[in-house]
């Protein structure tokens, strides 16, 4: 297992200040936020990846992960989604996911790596009918994207969010077996689930074949989705490091705290110090 940190704490920084505190607080290696103020496909160029990419091989720091659940150079946190109502806001989505495939690839230098997917959108109000069309949706736009995905060797990944279209690793591992293509796995952000009351430390066990990348941070005994620095909330650590051992678990671990942007070293530094231990 390695550790890394996702950019998407530091949007008070540059990428490249971002990349440079991350790397010189130990962290082996680096997510990248796919979008503003970071690395936002249109603002990346061949001369910005390059640049980016010589940075990362002299700190000696790879890519941990793409994060491209957010859009907020075109919307917010969550839109547009891949289940708008409105067509033309799902292709925005879809185009814009394209665009941070291509650049995924030029950043791994010809392929490799994985993508961090929101799992859908919300969907208010729900009902079986309306759930069943969003699933629908979601599944349209994803086998679109797919082959540009397996053309780079890319790794597309669906991160299940509490109050969102797929929540619980049962519903996301259910849809990854209907879609059944290689390229597409689960982002297994440990927090989330015990938000919606699965066990992390289970989640690992059951679905470790579908666990393409992982996401850590803590979470309060109230089960509130508020990501805290790991140590300082209510999350059982010992099982969960348990757990990813039993299941051979030799991926990435990513510490994901976007709430901390007016802190986001001190965080990164408190959370490397409490995660070392397990590691």
């Amino acid at each position: 297992m390695k550790l890394a940190f996702s950019t998407n704490a530091y949007k008070q920084e540059t990428l490249e200040g971002a990349i440079e505190s991350i790397a010189g607080l130990g962290y082996a290696g680096v997510e990248l936020m796919a979008d503003v103020p970071h690395a936002y496909p249109r603002d990346m160029d061949g001369r910005r990846i390059g640049e980016v990419r010589k940075r990362l091989e002299k700190l000696g720091v790879p890519i941990s992960n793409v994060n491209a659940f957010t859009h907020f150079a075109a919307g917010d946190t969550y839109h547009p989604t891949w289940i708008e109502e409105e067509d033309a806001l799902v292709r925005v989505r879809v185009e814009h996911t394209k665009h941070v495939i291509r650049m995924a690839g030029e950043l791994g230098g010809g392929g490799g790596g994985t993508i961090s997917l929101q799992p859908g959108g919300p969907l208010w109000p729900e009902d079986a009918g309306r759930r069943a069309r969003a699933l629908e949706k979601f599944r349209a736009g994803l086998e679109e994207v797919l082959p540009a995905a397996e053309a780079c060797g890319v790794t597309l990944l669906v991160e299940p969010e509490p109050g969102l279209l797929i929540q619980r690793a049962s519903e996301c591992v259910a849809f990854l077996r209907n879609v059944n293509h290689p390229r597409l796995k689960m982002n297994a952000d440990l927090g989330h689930f015990f938000c919606v009351g699965d066990d992390p430390a289970a989640v690992v066990k059951e679905y470790a074949a579908w666990i393409g990348h992982v996401h850590l941070e803590d979470i309060g005994k109230n089960r509130v989705h508020q990501h805290l620095v790991p140590g300082q909330g209510a999350m059982d650590w010992a099982g969960i490091f348990a757990a990813l051992r039993a299941a051979d678990y030799a991926g990435w671990l990513t510490v994901e705290l976007y709430p901390f942007e007016r802190t986001a070293e001190e965080a990164a530094r408190e959370a490397e110090r409490f995660l070392r231990g397990y590691l």
